[in-house]
């Protein structure tokens, strides 16, 4: 969606990555969650809004090694290369919006901090479930971040839709198991906490 783009753009324009709220020195708990998944170092596993993150560095050092970054912000995805200097050129990244992405390969895992939650129409959460599913291997993991029902009802300006694991669970529809959910409190920069609920699911293969 066009103004979404121009949106993060802007926001990527006016601000470093280390003075918006969700900036994270280092994501301790996406690491964990991604690390017990099991998978091997060399499965593709996919960082959904990535943009200037520090997971995708994190990732590298640890020693995994099909690594792709998507964000709808050309300017937080720039941040992210010029960080990581010649290491950028093993990262796969893709500038798009997530609802309209088109999947080169499957992937073994896909990782979403507070992505989905800015999702607040229907329609546009049933394309990017679809785009989840299209894209995540039959055997595959999904590590998603939101807002509490208790934290956020704002981010960045914009509405967002607070979950829990019911409401999660529902949302994805049949095809996902539960394996892991919890809360974190994020300190944002200027020292604010922020609820948020994590869900780690396991894609159910189908049965013939």
């Amino acid at each position: 969606m066009p103004h979404r783009k121009k949106h993060w753009e802007s926001v990527y324009q006016s601000k470093s990555p280390h003075e918006v709220s969700w900036y994270q020195q280092d994501p301790v708990l996406s690491l964990r969650l991604i690390r017990d998944t099991g998978l091997a170092l060399d499965a593709p596993v996919i960082d959904i809004g990535g943009g200037a993150s520090r997971l995708v560095d994190k990732l590298c050092e640890s020693g995994y090694s099909h690594v792709s970054v998507l964000d709808i912000s050309a300017n937080a995805l720039a941040y992210a290369k010029h960080r990581l200097a010649e290491k950028a050129n093993e990262v796969q990244w893709y500038e798009a919006d997530v609802t309209h992405f088109k999947p080169p390969h499957r992937f073994a895992l896909w990782h979403d901090r507070a992505v989905f939650h800015f999702l607040t129409s229907r329609e546009d959460r049933e394309r990017y479930i679809a785009v989840l599913k299209q894209a995540l291997v039959p055997d595959g993991h999904l590590i998603i971040m939101t807002f509490a029902i208790d934290g956020p009802v704002k981010c960045s300006g914009l509405d967002i839709v607070q979950y829990d694991a019911e409401k999660m669970t529902a949302e994805l529809g049949a095809g996902f198991e539960l394996v892991e959910t919890g809360n974190e409190v994020h300190l944002t920069p200027a020292g604010n906490p922020q609820k948020f609920t994590y869900f780690r699911f396991r894609v159910i293969p189908e049965t013939s």
